[in-house]
């Protein structure tokens, strides 16, 4: 498969070396990367790139994974964009904030790469679906 088949992934964490590795592990599964070092570049790189999922980290100091999220459910544009969330804490309470904010997927840290394409492909697979019952729905 191509890139443009497997989608565009925007990787969000404050930690470079997990930025990184996520993107050479993306890159060479066949994802087209976009990368951002805290919640001001995630925000700024959803506006500048048509993104298909995003994985974003939940502890960053700018702005925090939560409230990226709130921000990106809030703007019709970037509503309906799958969030995979990324977190060390692997607990209710950040499960049910993240619910609440709409995040489609957790996963914990230290991500096990496997998984990782899995829950991307159903993420795009599902997005796919979406965007065919409303052209269906809007023709």
């Amino acid at each position: 498969m191509d890139a443009k088949q497997e989608g565009t992934v925007l990787v969000v964490d404050d930690d470079r070396n997990a930025v990184d590795i996520l993107q050479r592990l993306l890159t060479k599964e066949g994802f087209v990367v976009h990368c951002a070092n805290g919640g001001r570049e995630a925000l700024a790189a959803v506006n500048a790139h048509p993104i298909d999922v995003i994985l974003l980290d939940v502890m960053m100091p700018d702005i925090d994974g939560f409230q990226v999220c709130e921000s990106l459910r809030k703007r019709e544009g970037t509503r309906e964009i799958p969030v995979i969330l990324l977190t060390a804490k692997d607990d209710m309470e950040t499960r049910v904030i993240g619910m609440r904010l709409g995040v489609s997927e957790f996963l914990t840290k230290p991500i096990n790469k496997i998984e990782l394409f899995q829950r991307l492909r159903a993420q795009l697979h599902q997005r796919s679906i979406e965007h065919r019952i409303t052209d269906m729905l809007s023709s």
